[in-house]
């Protein structure tokens, strides 16, 4: 289980580099795939390596750095990787064969001349930080994540992060791609030390992780629609509900249950929707204040640093999340329950709206 464990999870930031600098070359019209293996080695050179004592020494990379504590590295490392290689094969400086080389032979010898000098630079950064018994992961710990712990760790920070997505949500943006990608390598390293502390059998240090954000926080989605979506579909039982509920309740529904919100923020609409911002700030606020509060006083178990699918039903997610334990489901339901009762008084608004013809926005 800790051998899978440290191989999946803990390789998050060795995955990220490649993938941010393959994304990022290829996003600018070059295969990404030679950009990607010169970041996963650059990113390997600056990583500190352990070496045993005895007779015959062993030397291995800290597997420490390969998880959520290198994150920060390989996104700035894939960044700025992914950037100067593109930048050598658009301006076409690479090594050109003649046109009688085949193309399979020709594209490998593309990534020689950007690999090189990526891969020099790193190892000058290398060079340097060693002389002074550095490392660029733990400057950039420092450096980053002080500021954004402020943030990211606290309730009050939390809070913040989550006023921030709802407002961009409200006008048409994906508050998520916004906020989360500031925050949300906070709430991985908040999760993989709970894993690695689930791990060695001791206390949990982190409440506020990912899993504690996806699954018990944005439960239905941003703004926690899931409130929303059930009163649109007790309402729709209704004879006299309005025709635009009856035909919302089945389309946000069940992709609601699994955190798809989409339907319900351009459907009902809530972008937007002057009547429904309120409930769409509190609601999350709500669950946030509420799964804080019991998992400070351990009436539920804190999570335990395996990170569940976002698409996960609640209930079971707050079972799997909080490592078997119910007090996590029940949890999640008591936070359901609050928010509903917080959509309903909103969206009786907007169903009277809705009865008159008059679209609320």
């Amino acid at each position: 289980m800790t051998q899978g464990n440290n191989l999946s999870f803990g390789i998050m930031g060795l995955v990220a580099a490649y993938g941010i600098a393959s994304s990022f070359a290829e996003s600018h019209g070059v295969d990404g795939k030679g950009s990607g293996i010169v970041a996963l080695s650059s990113f390997l050179i600056v990583t500190p390596t352990i070496t045993t004592s005895g007779k015959s020494p062993l030397t291995g990379i800290d597997l420490t750095y390969m998880g959520s504590k290198g994150l920060f590295v390989a996104i700035l490392l894939g960044l700025l990787s992914g950037w100067v290689y593109q930048w050598f094969v658009n301006h076409h400086v690479t090594i050109k064969l003649p046109s009688s080389v085949p193309p399979a032979v020709s594209e490998s010898f593309v990534s020689l001349i950007p690999g090189a000098v990526i891969i020099t630079f790193w190892l000058i950064i290398f060079g340097i930080l060693s002389k002074f018994n550095l490392n660029i992961h733990d400057i950039l710990l420092d450096l980053l994540t002080k500021p954004l712990g402020l943030i990211g760790d606290t309730l009050g920070g939390t809070l913040i992060a989550i006023l921030l997505n709802s407002a961009f949500w409200f006008v048409g943006i994906h508050g998520g791609n916004i906020v989360n990608t500031v925050i949300s390598p906070i709430w991985l390293m908040n999760t993989d030390q709970n894993r690695l502390a689930f791990q060695a059998g001791k206390h949990l240090p982190n409440i506020i992780t990912q899993p504690f954000i996806d699954n018990f926080v944005y439960m239905g989605g941003s703004g926690a629609t899931i409130g929303l979506v059930i009163v649109i579909a007790l309402l729709s039982l209704r004879k006299t509900t309005s025709s635009l509920t009856k035909t919302m309740a089945p389309v946000t529904l069940v992709p609601g249950l699994f955190n798809i919100n989409e339907p319900t923020m351009f459907g009902v609409p809530v972008v937007l929707n002057i009547s429904l911002i309120i409930p769409f700030i509190l609601a999350p606020m709500c669950n946030a204040i509420i799964t804080y509060s019991a998992m400070s006083l351990g009436i539920v178990h804190n999570t335990i640093g395996v990170t569940i699918p976002w698409t996960m039903p609640p209930v079971i997610s707050g079972f799997l999340a909080t490592g078997g334990h119910i007090s996590g489901s029940i949890d999640q339901v008591v936070c359901v329950i609050v928010d509903c009762l917080i959509y309903y008084p909103f969206y009786s608004v907007v169903e009277k709206e809705n009865k008159k013809g008059i679209t609320t926005v």
